[in-house]
């Protein structure tokens, strides 16, 4: 039995969970929320924001389905 969080999925799981944790996180909104505001921009920012959600699931859907290693 291998131990929790040593297959490469299991890895690249880890990774995406990273990934999406830091693409999302609080201080992070504000600062590009900050940004959109002083620029105009609030409308793509959505978009944008959207756009970042839909990568992470779908790169979590692919990485999900792929065959075992």
């Amino acid at each position: 039995m291998r131990p929790f969080g040593s297959s490469p999925t299991a890895q690249r799981l880890w990774a995406m969970f990273v990934a999406g944790v830091a693409a999302v996180n609080f201080p992070l909104l504000a600062l590009w929320a900050t940004w959109a505001q002083q620029w105009g921009a609030a409308a793509p920012f959505v978009v944008a924001l959207f756009a970042v959600w839909a990568v992470l699931i779908a790169a979590l859907a692919w990485i999900v389905e792929r065959a075992p290693d």
